[in-house]
């Protein structure tokens, strides 16, 4: 089985937990998660399957949209309802009009502080250890990019806010900023991925659904092909023959390749619509080589 499943993941399991489940149910030694959930949010886990296993690196930058709760009044030692309570505020005065005001701070980029409950290292060790262990450390701010944020319900004390983002940004963090500005505190609640790349809650599959499918000989129907989430690298067509050539590695000229100027990469499919793999520029030589071969 070689290809990419979207996975809608129920809170309360690890995104490791999936990813064996998937291993047990396909048969199949390789497979892993696209980007990781905590184990409390829920919503679109891709897992790649097989082969697919090697397009998880470009996974990376694409973005991912959450519908997050935040409840305002009380903070946590995790920024999240699993942590211990550190204080609580009054929320009376907060209106609908300033969450939207201070909302309108996280667009573009913005610097957060990661929580001590992460999986970032400090000097080797993941900071969730040193925090269950009662250490905290000071943590350098990061960059992240808001590309759109909005508040989609208030109802106090919890805010319902919609958020589209760039890799490596923490809703957790998000949320105890927010909740700062307004200078009442607030912890995420809760939390769903709605959208990661391509892959749609909407369209993606439930755990127990996918057992069932497996069970039944159906569980193709579920499963995307390898190049799925690749359309953001634009693709070039070569015949037949010279696709058997790029199998074995072969360098694809510029002047062959015809893609769009200054791509620095290409996915090639054959004129019988195989895909082939991706190949990367490599500007001294002006061609493109292989980075990865899937025909």
């Amino acid at each position: 089985m070689d290809g990419i499943l979207n996975i809608n993941k129920a809170s309360g399991i690890t995104s490791y937990q999936v990813v064996a489940r998937v291993k047990r149910l396909s048969g199949e030694r390789k497979a892993g998660h696209a980007g990781t959930l905590d184990p409390d949010a829920g919503g679109v886990l891709p897992i790649c399957v097989g082969r697919a296993t090697r397009t998880a690196e470009y996974f990376l930058d694409m973005s991912k949209t959450y519908l997050a709760e935040v409840e305002l009044g009380i903070t946590t030692d995790s920024y999240d309802a699993s942590g211990q309570v550190t204080s609580r505020r009054d929320t009376s005065n907060v209106t609908s009009s300033m969450m939207t005001r201070a909302l309108s701070k996280f667009s573009g980029l913005i610097w957060q502080t990661p929580p001590m409950f992460s999986a970032l290292k400090h000097r080797g060790t993941p900071l969730y250890r040193l925090a269950r262990a009662g250490i905290t450390v000071e943590r350098l701010r990061r960059p992240a990019r808001i590309y759109r944020i909005e508040l989609k319900d208030f109802r106090p004390p919890v805010a319902t806010i919609e958020i589209e983002c760039g890799r490596g940004t923490y809703i957790r963090s998000l949320a105890y900023d927010l909740g700062e500005i307004l200078g009442c505190g607030g912890m995420l609640k809760n939390l769903t991925r709605l959208r990661y790349g391509p892959f749609a809650i909407s369209d993606a599959v439930t755990l127990p659904a996918l057992e069932e499918a497996f069970r039944s000989g159906l569980a193709e129907q579920y499963l995307h092909p390898i190049d799925y989430a690749l359309s953001f690298i634009p693709a070039v067509i070569v015949d037949n023959e010279f696709a058997g050539h790029l199998k074995h590695g072969q360098h694809l000229d510029t002047t062959v390749a015809n893609g769009p100027p200054g791509e620095t990469r290409l996915r090639v499919y054959s004129d019988a619509g195989q895909f082939v793999g991706i190949w990367r520029l490599d500007q001294e030589n002006n061609s493109y080589l292989a980075e990865k071969v899937f025909g």
